[in-house]
């Protein structure tokens, strides 16, 4: 069973901002996805975060048509402000 994955556009901007070897350990660890990482709910919310040393990356799961969307990828205090 393999997902879609989607970056928005923010994300993208982010991961590009990195060094080559940072935009490769984030990019590894979100093609793991779901079934890999640090993973947990966030509460209250449909999204999920995965920790990837000190960063975070917020996203949603559609099962029903297996797409994951990363919403917002940063450092970890600053990425759940914007979320």
């Amino acid at each position: 069973m393999n997902y879609k994955i989607e970056l928005s556009k923010k994300a993208q901007k982010f991961i590009l901002k990195l060094e080559q070897k940072e935009q490769q350990r984030i990019l590894k660890a979100i093609y793991k996805l779901p079934f890999d990482g640090d993973i947990k709910q966030l509460k209250g919310l449909s999204q999920y975060r995965l920790r990837v040393g000190e960063y975070r990356i917020i996203y949603e799961m559609y099962n029903d048509v297996l797409l994951i969307r990363v919403i917002n990828i940063g450092n970890r205090g600053d990425v759940y402000k914007t979320t």
